[in-house]
């Protein structure tokens, strides 16, 4: 039998968390004289008092977790703290339905970053602000999981980074909670700086507190529907292409660089695949937006940087309709959607360090196949790859395309088009955003998909986000049977 109390007793302490986070926006809109702060105190007082009951009737349980309760824990918290967190939105003033409350509160806590609200120019600033703080909240939370959760459950290759960090870390810190704090201390610290380096571009205090959450959290999240194409200035587009590099490198490495180790950011083999990879594919939009339709080479380079880096990362944010700059773009933006940062930051999708095994994997096999007799082993960050990583990372890589291409069945079936069914698909387990189609697009809503697509690409989120298996495994016999 599994025992549920501590199981229980994180959840309380989660929800007792998110509770006292909705008192931020309910001051919000209390002092611009919104009627929708009672919503956010309601809300708060609700999911107070779950919290609170589920600590104090856990407390016996203690906080020591298996493996099993892990895989439960995980699945469970991003689901519940969705559910409390959809209640702002439900009985807010935008009078939405539960489903698009629910997808709304998905898409923010899992950092995916596509909306159901059709003109942010009319929400209150309680709920843009709710809004950033469930992505800023889910950005913190990933890379938790990623550095404490992930390895210790082996999901997708995952436990690699539990051999390379785990001794580093325990040779900075002696506790895994200190290393997690001062991570967390990191990921507002710039955020902060963010924030003010917005707000001196020229943003409003409130958009660039909002901007700078969704930025490090790779989120995507805007307070205005034309996103970052509102502010049209090439200072706060700079500033936003950075900042959603720094969230999509490892911020493991930040710590080491704080203890006097700033090389080691730049020697570690993943990041430097990140950044190769995006100096190429900027190069090659820009030059496509330049030789191909006419636009000036500096503003073609301004235009391509921050629409790559938003895509490739799984922001989401937008300075044009990048749908419209030709057919050579829209099939490179679809495929990059899947690239995703590197692991232990804030970014999702593949992730850069599986397409490296990948290729250290394959190379090793067309090396047996030209000398074989020779002895060929494959390497990540100069060190080998054991076998169980590489079929770890090759079994993700097929449960997620075979999970994308049900999910854009699923919804054709649904009656989307070709092309939104499976953009849509792509960017929910790529925890994306932006989509691609007659119904939705690159600047568009999803607020007219039906109802079941709204619920199947809740689940697609919340499938990426949590790296497939741990939530696969639940609906297992032999995980039950252990």
């Amino acid at each position: 039998m599994i025992d549920f109390r501590p199981i229980s007793l994180i959840l309380g302490i989660l929800l007792t968390t998110l509770a006292v986070v909705m008192a931020v926006p309910a001051a919000v809109d209390a002092a611009t004289g919104n009627p929708d702060w009672q919503v956010f105190a309601v809300s708060a007082g609700v999911t107070l008092f779950i919290g609170v009951s589920l600590i104090i009737t856990s407390r016996a349980g203690g906080v020591s977790l298996s493996a099993r309760q892990a895989f439960i824990l995980t699945t469970l918290s991003w689901i519940v703290l969705t559910l409390f967190a959809a209640l702002p939105f439900a009985f807010s003033g935008l009078q939405m339905s539960f489903s698009d409350a629910y997808f709304e509160a998905m898409s923010g806590i899992t950092t995916t970053g596509a909306t159901v609200i059709v003109n942010l120019e009319n929400v209150p600033p309680g709920l843009l602000l709710w809004r950033a703080l469930l992505q800023w909240l889910g950005g913190i939370g990933i890379i938790v999981m990623a550095l404490a959760v992930m390895p210790m459950l082996r999901v997708g290759g995952m436990q690699l980074f539990r051999m390379e960090s785990s001794d580093q870390s325990e040779k900075a810190m002696p506790r895994a909670a200190q290393v997690a704090s001062t991570i967390g201390v990191i990921y507002l610290g710039l955020t902060a700086i963010w924030a003010a380096a917005m707000w001196f571009a020229g943003m409003s205090g409130f958009d660039a507190i909002a901007h700078a959450m969704t930025t490090i959290a790779t989120g995507g999240f805007s307070t205005h529907t034309a996103s970052i194409g509102y502010y049209n200035s090439t200072l706060i587009d700079a500033i936003i292409t950075l900042g959603m590099i720094v969230g999509s490198l490892p911020f493991l490495l930040y710590l080491f660089a704080l203890q006097g180790k700033p090389g080691a950011l730049f020697r570690d083999t993943q990041v430097q695949w990140f950044l190769t990879t995006l100096f190429v594919l900027v190069t090659v939009v820009a030059g496509w937006l330049w030789l191909g339709r006419g636009i000036e080479p500096l503003q073609a380079l301004r235009f391509s940087s921050f629409n790559v880096v938003s895509i490739m990362t799984g922001t989401g944010y937008a300075t044009d309709g990048f749908d419209r700059w030709g057919p050579f773009v829209v099939p490179l933006f679809f495929f990059i959607m899947f690239v995703g940062g590197c692991a232990g930051s804030t970014t999702c999708g593949i992730k850069i360090f599986r397409f490296q095994i990948l290729y250290a994997a394959a190379r090793t096999q067309f090396q047996h196949l030209a000398q074989p007799h020779g002895v060929f082993i494959p390497y990540y960050n100069r060190n080998p790859i054991s076998d169980e990583v590489i079929q770890s990372v090759m079994s993700f890589f097929f449960v997620f395309l075979a999970t994308f291409a049900l999910l854009a069945i699923l919804l054709a079936m649904l009656g989307l088009d070709f092309l939104t069914s499976v953009s849509a698909a792509a960017s929910a387990i790529a925890n994306v955003g932006p989509g691609l189609g007659h119904v939705i697009g690159p600047e568009g809503t999803y607020a007219s998909l039906p109802v079941a697509a709204k619920w199947l690409l809740s689940i697609g989120m919340l499938l990426g986000r949590l790296e497939l298996f741990t939530v696969m495994v639940l609906f297992t016999r032999a995980f039950w049977r252990a």
